[in-house]
């Protein structure tokens, strides 16, 4: 089977604007083609994982990617699927947001003798004068079309509206594809069904300024299946690629607990593994979906912590579960800057776990019925304890499969 075909088998292509041309393409091993990352945080999450591994994919096919990173287009902030406007960032924070970015990438393309290109988009848009820019590009954007599509529509529908800030983020995205055709033959591009009219309207600049029929051939749109666009939030926010911030078995254990009706689906989606092999546990029921669940929290901690992180986390996942045994459990460190009169309450406790990300949220887990310390459940939203009692390491539960240890020094 040929990439693009297994890009279809694998449910991540939902909509293409020349299908035949991309296949040539892509299956010939002659898509130049990018993906962009706004440097939002100094992490990438697992709502960029999706993107990463299909960069991958079609790298080891042949293909050049470019990772186009976003240090222009962070200045604006994209306003897809926002309820108001992103917070603004510093140069300086988008600077160093990029560099964490840069690291966590190289995991997972090969950048070496212009196999693939990591790109800035500062390079250009930071530079560009208005009124050329309006005078080169302006003209081909509508407002009427614009006002239509979806990332704007919707915000336009909210209190607050759409500031005029966001409202350039099209331009510039589009302009991105311009000047990326322009100095490195870009002719490809993927995003998410959240970026379909920006990447349009780069596809479009570059036939009004290069002719119909040669754009024909060199720009091409796909859109990713959203799936990938919905992961990366749990109760306890975002899951990060960082094991500084999302540890390999906390990583390991959001994959573990997908629901039973995802889990095939992402192995599909996200693994390397052969399609004949996943084929086989398509008619997987009752407890081996425990086992593809388990499949797949390891296979993509492997990718992303390497075989050794993962095969702790599996290790300790299963010692837990198994037997209770705490002493591979990841583990929580509270001091005495935590302390309040020598003591801790249990919202106190959930947030530093990551099992809530706020006091309202720790309240609403406490009232469910789902914590427990040391096997006792907590009823009280307001109990605390001596940090003493945590001293040799007690373990706070949320639900059936969140532990963690949390020991006072």
């Amino acid at each position: 089977m040929k990439i693009y075909e297994e890009l279809v088998a694998r449910g991540l292509i939902a909509q293409v604007t020349d299908e035949e041309r991309i296949r040539e393409l892509v299956n010939n091993g002659e898509a130049t083609f990018y993906i962009g990352f706004d440097p939002t945080a100094d992490s990438l999450h697992v709502g960029h994982f999706m993107a990463l591994c299909l960069m991958k994919r079609l790298q080891m096919a042949g293909n050049r990617p470019i990772a186009l990173l976003g240090g222009g287009t962070g200045m604006i902030g994209d306003p897809s699927g926002k309820t108001e406007m992103r917070k603004m960032l510093t140069k300086e924070t988008i600077d160093h947001n990029i560099e964490c970015f840069k690291q966590q990438m190289s995991r997972f393309i090969d950048f070496s003798d212009g196999k693939a290109l990591m790109v800035n988009n500062a390079d250009w848009l930071l530079t560009l004068n208005y009124v050329d820019l309006l005078r080169e590009v302006g003209a081909d954007f509508h407002v009427n079309n614009m006002l239509r599509a979806e990332c704007y529509r919707q915000r336009l529908e909210r209190d607050g509206g759409l500031s005029f800030l966001e409202f350039n983020y099209m331009i510039m995205q589009s302009y991105d594809f311009l000047e990326l055709y322009r100095r490195y033959g870009c002719n490809l591009q993927f995003g998410g069904d959240d970026q379909w009219s920006n990447m349009l309207g780069g596809r479009e600049l570059i036939r009004k300024k290069y002719g119909e029929k040669k754009a024909d051939a060199m720009t091409i749109t796909l859109l990713l299946n959203s799936e990938g666009q919905k992961m990366g939030k749990t109760v306890g926010g975002a899951v990060w690629l960082d094991p500084d911030k999302t540890s390999p078995y906390d990583f390991y254990q959001y994959w573990r607990n997908v629901n039973d009706a995802d889990v095939l689906k992402c192995i599909r989606m996200l693994t390397f593994l052969p399609l004949e092999q996943i084929d086989e546990m398509d008619s997987w029921e009752g407890a081996k979906l425990n086992t593809a669940k388990e499949i797949l929290a390891y296979e993509l901690t492997k990718l992303v912590h390497g075989e050794e992180e993962a095969g702790k986390a599996q290790n300790a996942a299963r010692s837990i579960f198994s037997s209770g045994d705490s002493s591979d459990m990841p583990t929580v460190t509270i001091g005495d800057n935590d302390l309040k009169d020598g003591s801790i309450d249990i919202c106190t406790i959930l947030i530093k776990c990551g099992f809530a990300t706020s006091r309202s949220d720790a309240r609403r887990c406490i009232e469910g019925g789902g914590v427990s310390i040391d096997g006792d459940k907590v009823t009280d939203i307001y109990q605390s304890f001596e940090g003493s009692e945590f001293a040799e390491g007690r373990v706070v539960r949320k639900g059936k499969k969140n532990y963690k240890k949390v020991i006072y020094k």
